[in-house]
């Protein structure tokens, strides 16, 4: 059977072509240590990856964290390597302690923040991370500033309602700012919320969707199978539940295709978001290089129209 594809949106001046897959840099700094991140980093960079995704809270949740270690954690590993011009770096605004919000001031200060974290003179993709309801018309001039200025490249938009990401269509429009070019949902195979009004604002404006959570906290991976498994991954009760009747239908049938083309489970979970409309790139990360396998995998694993049917049924 032919595999499919679709013809996604480019993220403007970003080409992440043969590479439809961002590494999440959530764990680095925090479940993985400088030797573990570093490793994961490279391998990625290796195997022909290209967009790292990070932001400035990572990781604040963690007992001793205040925000920022893993852009710490990049910037090290790109003083180290050398490889600033191999990779692209994507990272967010509003929710560090020192920087809430997306005021126009605070936009600015959290950038330069991040820009001396990450060691670098700019940043390719730069979201607002969570909607503080303030004024959409200073936020999106903001960014925009941003971009004229050099700092930015390209900008995102995550965790927006349609209406508010049509209000700040309707700043740029009005005021001739730069126009964002990326949308960062919450979406995999277990929650198709975003498959809504979200997935029809990103049509209509051509924003090219980069899902974060891909592999549902780690469920997607096929790891979690019994709900009394002793785990000690910090995310385990959060992929745990999603094992109900429902959960148990997708492994099924994540299993049959992982199967038939011989990869990782998380692999064909990867794939499937990579099939559907909209999508350029997964979201998903590694706490040691052994976990990039399945990652590496997805970026050149196509499904066919009857197995992308088959798993987007078993998740209804």
């Amino acid at each position: 059977m032919t595999a499919i594809t679709h013809t996604s949106p480019a993220l403007g001046s970003l080409d992440l072509t043969g590479a439809p897959l961002a590494l999440g840099g959530n764990v680095l700094g925090w479940t993985a240590g400088r030797d573990d991140s570093f490793a994961v980093l490279g391998a990625f960079a290796d195997a022909g990856g290209r967009l790292i995704d990070t932001a400035d809270v990572y990781s604040a949740w963690a007992p001793g964290h205040s925000g920022g270690e893993s852009e710490e954690m990049i910037g090290q590993w790109l003083a180290a390597s050398g490889r600033r011009d191999d990779v692209l770096i994507a990272t967010k605004v509003s929710q560090h302690a020192d920087f809430p919000g997306l005021s126009s001031a605070n936009v600015r200060a959290a950038a330069e923040a991040s820009l001396k974290r990450l060691g670098t003179d700019r940043v390719d993709l730069y979201y607002a991370h969570f909607d503080h309801d303030e004024d959409i018309a200073e936020t999106a001039a903001a960014f925009s500033a941003l971009v004229d200025d050099g700092l930015v490249r390209e900008i995102g938009i995550s965790n927006f309602s349609a209406d508010r990401i049509d209000a700040w269509m309707d700043a740029v429009a009005a005021d001739g700012l730069h126009r964002p070019v990326a949308l960062q949902p919450h979406y995999n195979l277990v929650e198709r919320a975003y498959e809504g009004e979200l997935r029809e604002v990103a049509q209509r404006y051509g924003l090219g969707v980069l899902p974060y959570w891909a592999l549902a906290s780690g469920f997607l991976t096929g790891k979690y199978r019994d709900a009394e498994q002793d785990t000690h991954s910090p995310r385990a009760p959060e992929a745990l539940k999603y094992l109900d009747e429902r959960g148990r239908r997708v492994l099924g049938a994540l299993d049959e295709v992982a199967a038939a083309h011989d990869v990782p489970v998380a692999s064909v979970a990867l794939a499937w978001l990579k099939a559907q409309p909209t999508v350029v790139a997964p979201i998903a990360s590694a706490r040691h290089a052994g976990q990039l396998e399945a990652l590496v995998t997805a970026m050149s694993l196509d499904l066919t129209a009857d197995e992308v049917r088959a798993l987007t049924d078993a998740s209804a």
